[in-house]
């Protein structure tokens, strides 16, 4: 049955129109009635009014009261009941006579605020009806004056009209219309009881035949006698009915049939499932073995392949005859197809088998962090932005976890926040959040003052290869990995990332890590029995660096007083003996350092000095200006104890590289552009020695800011560099600049044929080629500037011990080359070589992005170019090669499938080189 029968629709569909046509009709007639009779009392009053205004002037005018009285009252009478009251006033509005005072006599006054009516005005109200009717000066004879032709308003009379008579009447009309209404409606009923019973009872007896039928009773039948539709509708059924029997007695026999067969199919079934099960694990055993298989002989496939193609295009270059160099292309082309397949099989065990899983050894952690710092230190000096580790005294050093993935957190969050700060300070700080038996839970911040991050930035901050900044010209560069890669790391720590941040405002990355406590305390142990006896003055102006000082002084129970100011300073050096540690955070201006240092030895106390600068120039000539030790900020712990307790290893103290002899300075203003951070600090170090003063830049756009500013004698120019290139910078300047003929240089390291004489003929003088030699970059300064002025500058105040001598060589790294690239400067090695390290961050990532078709060939180009200058500096001949061979083939070609083999073998050569770095590392900390 349905919501509504068909009972309630006959009902309805006859009731209802019925109801709405009786209410509409009932309605206009009422209110067409009501309104006949409003109009006619209205017409009845105003009828009254109007001449009892005009009998009333004479009176008024001559002001008789009793006149106009009687005559109102005389009308009151004879109209009674309609009339309720009767009021004159006068042109002042005042009531002047009336036929029947009562308490709402005011109602008939005309509102003291308006002018006097000037025509009949009629206001209704439910159980009332206001006339009131002006009184004019306009009979013969009467006394009133008459004003600019037009007869004086003498004042109005004013009527209170009954409508009780109107009201009877209209209750009666509606009370009519209501029952003729509700007759209708009854008529309406009695037909629809009628119609309903002749259509819905024969309807109902047949749907319980269907409902039987329906049950299974398969022999009901509709009885009775219909005509029209009821009685097709009842042949109708009955034959369905018939069918329905005579369908289910052959479905019957066909059941019996298919359940036989169904019998004979399942015991098969079972059967197959059986063999299927069988074959099932054996199939999974098989590919498990075979997922395990690939999975660890990944690097030994690869790796030896790689070899076999890298030494065979070596042996191409080689001079070879025909037959030699035929053989030689046939094994690399074999060789490249079989690369192609074995790389399709490791990228399948990997979607089957291949996920990271985090190490658990024993580290230090204070020293694992410090690591990180002190390798992207350099960068932040160079940026003069002030980094300060603060590690809370409660962490505790020995840890259990994975140092190398912490490692790579911090790298990628530092890194970021120097990336994007211009000015101010960066902070890492490192608190213990809980601490339950073996359990360690660690929150770390890193808090920048950088350009900072908007919100709808930072909605796709964390996707992969998304950037804030997405424009062709992206100022930092970069492939939007790093922040994902760490986000999953920490996950996979246990914890989670957020990201507080608002442009122009800086930001700040915190994060959790769950790590455990490890059993012993790795790394040399601190002389904290020395360290006790120490008493320390230590001036730092900037707050979060002496906080560093004061974090230290507190855990090694070091007795401390701390000045930040030059006042303080005077007044505790003038009672205190001890060792004076003195902060300086601006490498540039070293005249109030020296003045402090001068000071501090003049009251005969050691002086320790901590500079935000690794420039080893800049330690050494603090050490000559008094100072026993000079550190680099951000504070290593170690370093700092040891120099408080004079048991620094000779290494320790800064010195200069080997002295030379007397060096001969040309007396020349060079100016050197290049977008690699290594190249810049290469050449600007080789440069120094070579002239009087050097400028730099990191781009076309800088450069010519510059060279408009000033005039250079020498202009060293990249060729590839963001924002704006070399050539372009380098035709700019032809044009209009004080160095319109300035030799220029073009310092590149494309060696493809042709292109020294395409450069030559863009509006440079020279090349220059990648890696820069010293000796070659001599003779072209001579070569361009012979007559220049010679400087003599005797070195002999600077001689100082030469650096422990470190012999580290292996195929992937030659500390020997990258000492001659360094110009035998150890610490300028160790910076080339740490920026190498972090362009690992970048290039990798760029890899796996290319070779799955995700990254654009000419942004890889352009990547690969910067990987490339860093390799050239760091003593990493082989992953040097292979990014020239990389970039040339990308330039000449522009196909990925071709350069494969040496993208892949690019990959494994960068982890030789990071296993070539810790052993490298370890060994200087030893030496």
């Amino acid at each position: 049955m349905t919501k509504y029968g068909l009972r309630a629709r006959v009902y309805i569909l006859t009731i209802i129109p019925t109801l709405v046509v009786g209410i509409l009709l009932a309605s206009y007639f009422t209110f067409n009635r009501n309104q006949q009779l409003d109009n006619f009392v209205i017409e009845q009053g105003v009828n009254v009014i109007e001449p009892l205004a005009i009998a009333a002037e004479i009176g008024l005018s001559r002001y008789n009261r009793e006149k106009v009285k009687a005559l109102i009252s005389v009308t009151h009478r004879k109209m009674s009941p309609l009339i309720k009251s009767i009021a004159v006033y006068d042109k002042h509005n005042q009531l002047f006579v009336t036929s029947n005072y009562h308490r709402n006599i005011r109602l008939l006054q005309s509102d003291p605020k308006l002018p006097l009516p000037q025509s009949t005005q009629v206001e209704i109200y439910p159980d009332r009806i206001i006339l009131r009717a002006p009184i004019w000066a306009e009979a013969e004879g009467s006394f009133a004056a008459f004003s600019d032709g037009k007869p004086e308003l003498l004042g109005y009379i004013s009527m209170q009209y009954n409508k009780d008579r109107a009201l009877l009447l209209q209750f009666r009309d509606t009370t009519v219309a209501l029952f003729i209404v509700l007759f209708g409606v009854l008529i309406s009923v009695l037909f629809a009881f009628q119609l309903s019973k002749h259509v819905t009872q024969p309807i109902t007896n047949m749907v319980k035949i269907v409902d039987r039928i329906r049950q299974g009773r398969l022999d009901a039948r509709v009885e009775g006698s219909y005509t029209g539709e009821l009685g097709l509708l009842k042949h109708g059924i009955n034959s369905m009915a018939k069918s329905l029997a005579e369908y289910h007695e052959e479905m019957h026999q066909s059941i019996d049939q298919a359940t036989s067969d169904l019998r004979e199919t399942l015991e098969q079934i079972e059967i197959q499932n059986i063999e299927l099960d069988i074959a099932k694990k054996e199939a999974q055993q098989g590919a498990k073995a075979k997922s395990e298989f690939l999975a660890n002989m990944s690097h030994e496939l690869r790796t030896p392949l790689n070899g076999v193609i890298g030494f065979a295009r070596q042996l191409l270059k080689t001079p070879l005859n025909n037959n030699q160099a035929d053989y030689l292309l046939t094994i690399e082309k074999s060789a490249n197809n079989l690369l192609a397949i074995i790389n399709d099989i490791l990228d399948f065990s990997k979607l089957e088998a291949g996920k990271l899983k985090l190490e658990r050894i024993e580290f230090n952690f204070r020293d694992t962090i410090n690591d990180v710092v002190t390798l992207l230190a350099p960068s932040a000096q160079d940026k003069h932005l002030e980094l300060n580790l603060l590690i809370d005294p409660d962490v505790p050093e020995g840890l259990r976890g994975d140092p190398l993935r912490l490692q790579q957190i911090f790298t990628n969050l530092l890194g970021n926040a120097i990336k994007f700060t211009h000015q101010g300070e960066i902070t890492v700080s490192i608190t213990l959040v809980k601490k339950q038996g073996q359990q360690v839970v660690l929150n770390a911040s890193v808090q920048d003052s950088g350009i900072g991050i908007s919100k709808e930035q930072q909605a796709q901050l964390f996707q992969a290869f998304k950037q804030a900044d997405t424009s062709i010209n992206r100022e930092y560069g970069g492939t939007g990995l790093g922040l994902v890669i760490t986000q999953k790391l920490v996950q996979q720590m246990g914890g989670d990332i957020t990201l507080e941040s608002e442009p122009e405002q800086g930001s700040s990355f915190s994060f959790d890590v769950h790590l455990e406590l490890a059993n012993m305390v790795l790394g040399a142990p601190l002389p904290l029995n020395a360290l006790r006896k120490l008493s320390l003055l230590s001036y730092e102006p900037h707050h979060l660096s002496q906080k560093v000082i004061n974090g230290l002084a507190q855990q090694w129970q070091l007795n401390l007083q701390s000045v930040s100011d030059q006042q303080q300073w005077q007044q505790a050096l003038a009672e205190f003996n001890g060792t004076a540690v003195i902060g300086h955070s601006d490498w540039n201006s070293l005249e109030p350092l020296y003045q402090k240092i001068t000071e501090a030895k003049q009251k005969q106390l050691e002086v320790i000095v901590l500079v935000n600068s690794s420039d080893p120039d800049v330690h050494q000539a603090i050490i000559d200006a008094g100072a026993k030790y000079c550190l680099s900020k951000p504070l290593n712990h170690r370093k700092f104890a040891q120099a408080l307790v004079d048991d620094l290893q000779e290494d320790v103290r800064v010195i200069s590289p080997i002295s030379r002899a007397s060096r001969v300075k040309l007396q020349l203003k060079v100016l050197a552009v290049d977008d690699n951070a290594a190249n810049l600090k290469l050449i600007s170090a080789m440069l120094n020695e070579l002239v009087s003063q050097v400028d730099t830049c990191s781009n076309g756009l800088e450069a010519i800011t510059k060279a408009e500013e000033q005039h250079y004698d020498l202009i060293l120019m990249d060729i590839q560099m963001p924002i704006l290139d070399g050539i372009s910078a380098t035709q700019k300047i032809r044009k209009q600049s004080r160095n319109q003929q300035t030799p220029i240089i073009a310092v590149t390291a494309h060696a493809l044929a042709g292109e020294k004489e395409q450069l030559l003929a863009q509006g440079v003088d020279d090349y220059l080629a990648k890696p820069i030699d010293e000796s070659s970059l001599e003779k072209l300064i001579h070569r361009w500037q012979p007559n220049a002025k010679q400087l003599t500058t005797n070195n002999k105040g600077l001689t100082a011990k030469p650096s422990t001598s470190l012999e580290f060589e292996n195929s992937s790294l030659s500390w020997k080359l990258a000492m001659q690239r360094a110009n035998n400067n150890q610490s300028l090695a160790l910076d080339m070589f740490g920026m190498l390290q972090e362009s690992f961050d970048e290039i990798e990532p760029a890899i796996q992005q290319l070779l799955n078709q995700q990254l654009d060939v000419d942004e890889f180009v352009l990547i690969i170019h910067r990987f490339r200058g860093g390799c050239a500096y760091s003593g990493c001949q082989r992953l040097e090669d292979l990014s020239a061979t990389i970039e040339d083939s990308l330039r000449q070609a522009h196909q990925v499938t071709e350069i494969e083999p040496e993208l892949l073998e690019l990959s494994d050569e960068i982890d030789k080189v990071k296993q070539a770095a810790k052993q490298l590392y370890q060994q200087l900390a030893e030496s």
